[in-house]
């Protein structure tokens, strides 16, 4: 049985287990994201990342903090294990029978075949989750009152309805350039992990905790102006809102919001990012040995039938 489907299946698992851990998190960061500062003084505005928490969870409750979680779980779970999938399968080619390690460019290289190709297949799921994240909150303001939150299948047929095929695909483009973001975390993990691995024959779960924590501290720091464009992008906006590219949603957030609006909740997208993917790394190495040892379980049947 493949190496790569048991990594594969074990970082679906961690995704999902990390991702339901910190989901508030995720609530509250998307939220900031997506909230533009125009020169009006809007009283919904989030004041911070403390303020979004405390109003989310008076206005809607302990539910508010959890809009959109079956989507984001469903999306984990593809993007964690179509991304390991390619991942590990382009990295056993490199490696090759003697197993030696990645160089540079090699590990970049694997990082960006299993990026796009995760990018591509997962970006709908996402376009359906920033929505119900946000269109929750959207129809708390207007009506001022708790109303039924948007389901995620009238999500997807009311995103189908209104704009087709071509809505699903909403931020793609900067989705595609994020790649980069899964490129740096990785590269960054290897390196360190070869570094680790010269004083420490094996690594525990607390290491890959650390190490997960600091390869994603970096990506995120640098990638974060993106993330933030391509938050905006896959929400459906007005002529004179869309950002008819990731270079015009640059133009745009800098002139209406100036430099620091390209780093809007970036607090709480470090905190969320950087323990979701720490959680994720340690997660991943407990659920892998219990993949292989299903798997091989699996292929033990299948041979005796």
């Amino acid at each position: 049985m493949s190496d790569n489907i048991a990594h594969a299946i074990s970082g679906a698992a961690g995704g999902m287990l990390s991702m339901a851990l910190t989901y508030p998190l995720i609530t509250v960061s998307t939220r900031n994201q997506v909230q533009r500062q125009n020169n009006e003084v809007d009283e919904r505005a989030y004041k911070g990342q403390l303020d979004a928490f405390k109003r989310i969870l008076k206005e809607e409750g302990i539910p508010g903090l959890y809009s959109g979680l079956n989507s984001a779980l469903f999306g984990i779970a593809i993007t964690q294990g179509v991304y390991y999938y390619w991942y590990e399968k382009v990295k056993a080619i490199y490696e090759g029978k003697d197993k030696r390690a990645m160089s540079t460019l090699e590990s970049m290289t694997s990082g960006a075949i299993a990026g796009v190709a995760t990018s591509i297949f997962t970006n709908p799921i996402w376009v359906v989750n920033t929505r119900l994240t946000v269109k929750n909150e959207e129809k708390l303001a207007q009506t001022n009152a708790r109303k039924k939150k948007t389901g995620l299948i009238a999500a997807i047929l009311k995103i189908f309805k209104e704009e087709g095929i071509k809505g699903f695909y909403r931020g793609i483009l900067p989705a595609l350039i994020l790649v980069s973001n899964p490129i740096i975390q990785y590269t960054v993990f290897e390196k360190l992990k070869e570094k680790l691995m010269k004083f420490k024959k094996e690594l525990g779960a607390t290491d890959f905790f650390i190490l997960g924590a600091l390869s994603k501290l970096a990506a995120t720091s640098i990638t974060f102006p993106y993330i933030l464009i391509k938050s905006r992008m896959q929400l459906k906006q007005t002529e004179e809102e869309r950002y008819k590219s990731p270079v015009d949603g640059f133009r745009k957030i800098v002139k209406a919001e100036g430099v620091k609006g390209l780093y809007k909740g970036i607090e709480s997208k470090l905190l969320q990012s950087v323990l979701t993917s720490a959680l994720l790394f340690a997660f991943k190495e407990e659920f892998y040995q219990f993949a292989v040892t299903l798997l091989v379980l699996v292929g033990a049947r299948n041979k005796k039938i």
